[in-house]
């Protein structure tokens, strides 16, 4: 999972990112290309 400083500009990466918050943490989760994850804070 990547840890980025900004995830505006990794969800914009491909259609099936969707951002998630959980636990006060931000999360890119993509179903079709797992390799898109990411996590911020």
């Amino acid at each position: 999972m990547k840890i980025r400083n900004s995830l505006k500009s990794a969800k914009l990466r491909e259609k099936g990112c969707v951002l998630v918050r959980r636990k006060g943490r931000v999360y890119i989760i993509n179903k079709r290309q797992p390799r898109y994850k990411a996590r911020q804070g």
